[in-house]
């Protein structure tokens, strides 16, 4: 069988060939590109030693994406399972081992270890020993105020966490 010829396949993945449609329409290209230097210290720091680092947020991306560095403390901590209905979330281990969830198992991550969840897809982290990790969200949404007030606490009452939940894209599996 002959494939498109749009499509390819690498090392037994399809790959479809094709760009999305352009955003840039000008002539010359422009000076927009910006950094945040590694010397950046963390925007939170959580109360087990976590820290969470805003790499590059949705406002930063025109919404394409959210970037964050997370860096687990001592101790091991990390979500229960979830999922999100309209982004996905991508881990990329930078050092030490995470403990990620497909759904139905879980699998240890390790540097250069990367790790897909599609929307809808159920998964969770654990992490401990000052382990770090990328987190990639797409599309990008406002996850900085949820980390923020994860940080702070989260929410207290049920119905003020289940609406907290909701409006962060965040459905447990409890």
């Amino acid at each position: 069988m002959s494939l498109p010829k749009d499509v390819r396949t690498t090392k037994g993945r399809q790959n479809v060939r094709h760009y999305p449609p352009d955003i840039y329409r000008g002539n010359g290209g422009e000076i927009s590109a910006w950094m945040r230097p590694n010397s950046t210290p963390p925007d939170l720091t959580m109360g087990g030693g976590e820290k969470c680092e805003f790499i590059a947020i949705s406002s930063d991306t025109n919404g394409r994406f959210g970037l964050y560095r997370w860096t687990f403390g001592e101790n091991e901590t990390g979500p229960e399972a979830h999922f999100h209905r309209s982004i996905s979330e991508q881990f990329y281990v930078l050092s030490g081992e995470v403990k990620l969830y497909d759904g139905s198992t879980w699998v240890t991550g390790r540097p250069g270890d990367y790790f897909y969840v599609p929307e809808g897809g159920i998964h969770a982290f654990k992490g401990g020993d000052f382990a770090s990790m990328l987190l990639t969200f797409a599309p990008g949404g406002p996850r900085e105020a949820y980390f923020e007030a994860m940080a702070a606490g989260g929410m207290s009452e049920d119905d003020d966490r289940q609406e907290f939940m909701i409006r962060h894209d965040n459905f447990l599996l409890v």
